[in-house]
């Protein structure tokens, strides 16, 4: 590759995948809140700390990375002459990506004879990761930054993601789903199915009853909509429940005969809006 490729921490990837891609990683910033009002650096928690602080009903709050961020980032390779392309978190739910966009137009004026690509993944958590991932792919089998960005800017549209989660105190707060519905589904043991759509938003599209069948749902839209996934790799992300994540790999390698299947957690930007008991799946299918 003659060309650097950029993403967020918004993608989730795992420390494997970001060295096995050799990716340079943007960080988003997650501020928590105790209840007695001390503030923590969410990203100065490992996950199972940072999830036990949800639990403990801390309040999460996310930022996007600044202008000044992505230019402080990305200048040095365009000033030795490197090509860039960020692949950027899915501007229906952040504005990162329209920070990139603002800073590539920057850069371009400073540096004309380069390169500085903002792709709006559309996507989110390891959705974006995984369209990180084919993206690399796609680049190192030799081809130009203005391909690989049309590759990813096509292949977007095709990357699923399907979510569960096991509490919906924190869809509620983040305007997701009603009081009511949240207090009655809590008491009815409902919970609820979600996906990104086409324009990057998270949509509830059904419910289902208990945990099991929730995570049911998520294989059966796979099974539904999955291009030869005994070809894909497919990532999972966990918000502090990787047993869960287990089973619903093994139902994914049984039922569908995935060989590589890959578990990370839902990072703290997502997991601050999903919770702890997040469960998600991600792969390439024939539609959203």
């Amino acid at each position: 590759m003659d060309f650097r490729i950029f993403t967020d921490s918004a993608s989730d990837l795992t420390p494997d995948l970001i060295n096995e891609l050799d990716v340079s990683v943007l960080e988003l910033k997650t501020t928590l809140t105790k209840p007695d009002g001390t503030v923590l650096d969410g990203f100065s928690l490992d996950y199972p700390d940072f999830y036990n602080a949800l639990r403990a009903k801390c309040t999460a709050v996310t930022a996007a990375y600044s202008v000044g961020e992505v230019i402080e980032a990305v200048e040095p390779l365009l000033s030795a002459g490197i090509d860039v392309l960020f692949l950027a978190f899915s501007s229906g739910l952040s504005a990162s990506c329209n920070s990139a966009k603002i800073a590539a137009e920057d850069l371009s004026q400073k540096y004309p004879d380069r390169k500085f690509l903002v792709l709006d993944t559309l996507c989110a958590s390891l959705g974006e990761g995984l369209l990180v991932y084919h993206t690399v792919k796609y680049a190192r089998a030799g081809h130009s930054i203005d391909e690989t960005y049309a590759y990813a800017e096509r292949t977007r549209f095709n990357l699923c993601h399907w979510f569960t989660v096991d509490d919906l105190f924190h869809l509620k707060r983040g305007g997701r789903v009603s009081g009511a519905t949240a207090l009655l589904g809590t008491m009815l043991n409902i919970r609820p199915v979600l996906h990104v759509d086409d324009e990057g938003h998270l949509i509830n599209m059904e419910k289902a009853k208990g945990r099991k069948n929730s995570m049911r749902a998520l294989l059966e839209h796979m099974k539904g909509s999955a291009i030869l996934p005994e070809d894909q790799t497919v990532f999972i992300c966990q918000g502090d429940c990787r047993e869960d994540a287990e089973e619903l790999a093994g139902w994914v390698k049984e039922s569908l005969g995935v060989k590589r299947v890959v578990i990370g957690y839902t990072g703290r930007v997502i997991g601050s809006h999903s919770g702890p008991g997040t469960l998600a799946l991600f792969f390439l299918g024939n539609k959203r």
